[in-house]
């Protein structure tokens, strides 16, 4: 206990670049999974080819394989990142798969009526979905798009490979410093587990808002 209480403003850094790197790659991911979302639903036959390629490839490799190649891949190209950008480009293509997934589900729950209605109101194709469809999508997509949020928190974790001092990264190190390991892994668990939780909260009350609505 004493170790880390010696050293919680090292695993409360590690912590922030967590969230940093969590918020913003599914903002991110959260954009590109809607556009390939609607180009899966709408687009026309090479479009929902490519859309549908890249969710399978994506999905179908490990996202550690994905960081490296963001990281060091590119290098070969002569495009060094820094571990940081490299760490939420990655993990950003990597959540724009499944979010795609999730908002394609979302908007074919939405009943085809609706976008008739729209039409026949006078909207173009465009203004429907961007006024009616997309926002009761968004109502159906929340909870698997929750349990991915919540996914990315943790898979954070395998930037630490890249050298990324975010929470896990922070734990190695004082790991090494010391050359105890319960007591940091340990609180590092306790950490993701309380922002896991955290945002499983938060998500359920923008869940229960729209519901109303």
């Amino acid at each position: 206990m004493q170790l880390i209480l010696d050293n919680w403003q090292f695993l409360l850094q590690g912590a922030y670049y967590t969230l940093m790197i969590t918020i913003i790659s599914m903002f991110f991911g959260l954009i590109l999974g809607l556009l390939i979302a609607i180009l899966r639903v709408k687009g026309n036959s090479v479009g929902r080819n490519i859309a549908r390629f890249y969710v399978s490839i994506i999905r179908g490799t490990p996202p550690l394989v994905q960081i490296f190649i963001v990281y060091y891949g590119l290098s070969d190209f002569g495009l060094q990142l820094e571990p940081i950008p490299a760490a939420c480009i990655a993990l950003s293509i990597n959540i724009a798969a499944y979010v795609a997934e999730a908002f394609r589900g979302a908007l074919q729950s939405v009943p085809k009526g609706q976008m008739e209605a729209a039409l026949a109101s006078g909207m173009t194709e465009g203004q429907a979905m961007r006024r009616i469809v997309i926002p009761q999508a968004f109502r159906y997509a929340i909870p698997p798009i929750g349990n991915t949020f919540v996914g990315m928190l943790k898979e954070t974790s395998l930037v630490s490979a890249i050298a990324v001092t975010e929470l896990m990264r922070a734990a190695q190190l004082l790991v090494a410093q010391y050359y105890t390991y319960l007591p940091f892994y340990l609180a590092i668990a306790v950490m993701y587990w309380v922002m896991s939780m955290f945002f499983t909260f938060i998500l359920g009350k923008i869940e229960k808002k729209l519901s109303v609505y």
